[in-house]
């Protein structure tokens, strides 16, 4: 079945994601809440999201499993939303010429540096569903100055040297984002690992929790997304959100 999407334009707003919390319970699955400008965009672990205004999509999603001919998602499964939503924009890009990565667990890359961010913030059952979630998006679109404590930032602009509609462009991620919501988890999986940054490339991180500094190969995730690294002693080791730090 076909999946429609509402959009809602603000022009001012502190967070769409806190917005689309204030409208819960009175909005539609789907609905998409966007802004030209944030007063306190928010990144993820509490991170502030910078965009200038009118210049970036900024935006966050309801979707509400389970309902509207959506597929219910067990709570051991919500990383297929972050699959989902991540392949979404990497797959918009892709149609715009761009060939961007999916840095674990959500973060778009092109070559090394950050076009997207996203903080998805799950609501989960009592029987053990997932029951709503909210999925905010910051993507660099026409931006091309950034504030300096942005380490490595880029914009579809700053790569391509043309100016885009954001409107325009969120319309296509909004065909498809449904579009992948409409296919077999197995199958998005394995794309997602297909385009995964790093994926079996030795590179340098560091492990956050004891400070040291390693060169590893990212292997895959497993069943609760957690990270798999083939250490330099050949032990497989598994990293979760914020455990390690890849070094660019």
């Amino acid at each position: 079945m076909k999946l429609d999407m509402t959009t809602i334009w603000l022009d001012t707003v502190d967070s769409t994601q806190e917005e689309i919390k204030r409208r819960l319970g009175n909005t539609d699955n789907l609905t998409v809440v966007a802004a030209m400008f944030q007063t306190a965009g928010k990144g993820q672990r509490g991170n502030k999201w910078s965009s200038g205004r009118g210049e970036n999509l900024t935006f966050s999603l309801l979707l509400l499993p389970g309902r509207d001919g959506i597929r219910e998602i067990p709570a051991k499964e919500q990383f297929y939303i972050s699959i989902v939503s991540s392949l979404a924009i990497k797959e918009l890009l892709d149609e715009y010429g761009l060939r961007p990565n999916i840095k674990w667990p959500n973060d778009i890359y092109i070559g090394n540096k950050k076009i997207c961010g996203m903080l998805i913030e799950n609501v989960l059952s009592p029987s053990g569903m997932v029951e709503s979630s909210i999925i905010g998006i910051g993507l660099n679109v026409n931006q091309t100055e950034f504030p300096p404590q942005l380490m490595n930032p880029v914009s579809m602009a700053k790569v391509t040297y043309e100016t885009y509609d954001i409107k325009s462009v969120l319309e296509r991620f909004c065909l498809k984002f449904t579009s992948l919501l409409e296919e077999e988890p197995d199958v998005l999986r394995q794309r997602y690992l297909d385009c995964l940054f790093r994926f079996g490339v030795k590179a340098d991180y560091t492990d956050t929790k004891t400070g040291e500094t390693f060169s590893g190969t990212i292997r895959g995730i497993d069943g609760e997304a957690l990270l798999y690294v083939e250490m330099p002693d050949g032990e497989m080791r598994k990293f979760a959100f914020k455990e390690i730090s890849y070094i660019l």
